[in-house]
This record gives structure tokens, C-alpha cells and sequence, in this order.
């Protein structure tokens, strides 16, 4: 019992502090991404497209997951994830969104938020059905649909029809893809900020610093968010497994809220300053990012075989609606938009404490 009590205590905190790792790990990996990018020539929008709204630490997560025959975690944490990018984090920048002001959502805001929830209407039941067929056919078009939509994007926003997504998992954004985007002390208050003085840091810092330099920081970047997420979704499992818990609830709930948690800073954040258009282009672009390419990988590698545990239609039913209500929010919701990131934030404590008491109880 105790030797039993002591590996659970270790798993634990092999989880806590590779989450730590994980975050570092993409922080440094997409910003220094960025800046190789810059330098080497490669269009500032394709650099905000790759690094914007990209949930590279759940994606690290699910391919770890997966790597052990582990796909009902990975399909909970794509799950929980989305439903907390909504309930948890975008509730929380409507509530501190500039005292004073209503909010206003832009066009962009508007065009992301239709997309996402036409993303989910289509994903929904593809999820639900997880029959072998099914998954097969729609595992590789999910995939293709996350590239025609990053093409798509990228068109939109050369001639001007959409506003790139700010960044929320890394220090960097499309308005610093310039010179200033090579500042490698930038933190996520300046790059929601960004101004003539953030230009001028950002040169200074960036001299001394050659390509060779930042490509050595890239992939060691890339190397941590690999070990991170190998070391994490491998801590889950052995925590799943010692306590006797549903992988679908882990993932839904505790790996879902940990890997989020940058979201839900980066949304307090932009919405204290009135910067209402990075709450939406985040959250619609993660969720979007987590639908259709993590999503379409755990369909193709599993192939339908959730071996343990499937998701609920409460949990799928949660996330069609607070899509939804993310959606008529941005629409129509600006007046209200307090009140309705109370709700939000409401609901998501009601699915939490759901989800352990009723839907999983048995697990």
C-alpha cells in the first residue's frame, strides 16, 4: 500500500513539473520559430498561422498518448480542452474585459466563430460513432480539412479579408513578425502590446543573435515539448491506472485544465487591456486546431478502438452547445457579454463536478 501510495505521489509530480517543461518547451519552440522564419524570409503570416491559436502542447500530449495505445486519453484531452478554451478561458476574459467599454467583436471574430462552430456541428457525431469504417475514412479528411483551412486563412488574410490570430501559447504575434519579433525576452503583457517601445527592446535584444543561434534554441524547443509530452501523457497513464480512474475523465478534466491553463492567462490578460479580437482568434483557433488536425490523428491512429473508455454524449453534447454559445456570443452577445461569461464560467464548474459525480461515477 505504501509502495503504491508512493508511485502515485511521484507520478504526480512528474505530471505538475513536466507540465512546467511542456509550456517552456513550446513557448521557446514557436517563438524562436518565428524568428528563423523572419530571417530566413518566410511570410510573417504563415509564421502567425503556425504559431497562433496552435495547441502544440496538447498535441505533443495526444501523440505521447497515443505512442502507448492510449487513445481514449488522447481523444479526452482534444475534448476537454476545446470545452475549456470556451467555458474556462474565454468566460474569463469576457468577465475582466475592460471596465467601462463594451465589447466589440470585429469581422474576423465574427468569420472564426462560424467556422468553429461549423467545425464542431461535423465533428460531433464523427466522435460519437467511434466505428472502425467511420474513423478510417474521416481520420485523413479532418487532417486535409486543417490544411485547406490554413490555406485558406493565409489567403484570406494576404488580400486582407481576415485579421491573423494572436498568438496565446508563445511571446510572439504577427505584429512583431518584423524585426521586433526576434526580441527573445519578450513575455505575453508585451506581446499583447506591442508599440514603438517593444520595437526598439526588441531590436536591441535581437543584435549579438545569429540564425545558428536561434535554430539551436528551436529545436531544443521542439526536443523538450517531445520529452514533455512522452513524460506526461505517460505520468497520466500510470495515475489513471493506480487510482482506477476513467482515461476519458482524466483527460477531459485534469489534462484538459492543465494544458490550458496559458489560454485562460493570455484571455485575462488581452481582455483587461480591450483587446476583445485576441480572445476570439485564440480560443476559435485552438479549438479549431484541436477538431480537425489532433482530432483527425487520434481517428486515423486508432481507428476506432477506444479501448478505454469512449467519450459521453454529455461531454460532446457540452461542447456543441458552448460552441454555440460562443458563437451567439460573438454575434450577438456583446451587450451581455458579462453576464454571459458568468454563465460560462458557471457551467464549467457544473461539468467538472458532473463529470466526476455522475457521468463518471462508475469509473
Amino acid at each position: 500500500m505504501l509502495k503504491d501510495t508512493g508511485d502515485i505521489i511521484f507520478n504526480v509530480c512528474a505530471f505538475l513539473t513536466t507540465l512546467f517543461v511542456l509550456e517552456w518547451g513550446a513557448d521557446t519552440f514557436v517563438k524562436h520559430t518565428a524568428i528563423v522564419a523572419t530571417r530566413i524570409g518566410i511570410s510573417p503570416v504563415l509564421v502567425a498561422l503556425f504559431t497562433a491559436g496552435a495547441e502544440w502542447e496538447e498535441f505533443t500530449v495526444v501523440l505521447g498518448a497515443l505512442a502507448q495505445k492510449r487513445a481514449s486519453l488522447a481523444l479526452g484531452n482534444v475534448v476537454g480542452s476545446a470545452i475549456s478554451n470556451i467555458l474556462g478561458a474565454f468566460s474569463l476574459g469576457l468577465l475582466c474585459y475592460e471596465r467601462g467599454r463594451t465589447i466589440e467583436f470585429d469581422r474576423s471574430s465574427r468569420v472564426y466563430s462560424l467556422v468553429l462552430l461549423a467545425l464542431t456541428t461535423a465533428v460531433v457525431p464523427i466522435i460519437y460513432y467511434h466505428k472502425t469504417i467511420v474513423w478510417i475514412i474521416f481520420g485523413p479528411v479532418l487532417i486535409a480539412a486543417f490544411c485547406l483551412y490554413f490555406g485558406i486563412a493565409t489567403t484570406a488574410i494576404v488580400q486582407g479579408v481576415l485579421t491573423a490570430p494572436e498568438d496565446s501559447d508563445s511571446d510572439s504575434n504577427s505584429s512583431s513578425s518584423s524585426d521586433a519579433g526576434e526580441e527573445d525576452t519578450i513575455d505575453s503583457t508585451t506581446a499583447l502590446l506591442p508599440g514603438p517601445n517593444n520595437s526598439t527592446a526588441a531590436r536591441r535584444h535581437s543584435h549579438g543573435h545569429t540564425l545558428a543561434w536561434h535554430t539551436g534554441y528551436l529545436l531544443f524547443g521542439f526536443g523538450a515539448i517531445c520529452l514533455a509530452g512522452f513524460v506526461l501523457s505517460e505520468a497520466a497513464i500510470h495515475i489513471v491506472d493506480a487510482i482506477e480512474i476513467s482515461d476519458v475523465l482524466f483527460g477531459v478534466i485534469i489534462v484538459a485544465f492543465a494544458t490550458t491553463l496559458p489560454e485562460k492567462f493570455i484571455a485575462i490578460i488581452s481582455a483587461h487591456m480591450g483587446h476583445s479580437g485576441i480572445m476570439v482568434a485564440n480560443c476559435a483557433g485552438s479549438n479549431i486546431f484541436l477538431l480537425s488536425l489532433c482530432c483527425g490523428i487520434v481517428m486515423a491512429a486508432s481507428k476506432g478502438e477506444l479501448n478505454h473508455g469512449s467519450i459521453e454524449l454529455f461531454e460532446l453534447a457540452v461542447l456543441w452547445v458552448s460552441t454555440a454559445a460562443f458563437t451567439l456570443t460573438v454575434w450577438f452577445g456583446a451587450r451581455f457579454a458579462r453576464w454571459i461569461g458568468g454563465a460560462m464560467l458557471v457551467a464549467y464548474v457544473a461539468f467538472i463536478v458532473l463529470e466526476f459525480t455522475v457521468v463518471h461515477k462508475k469509473s
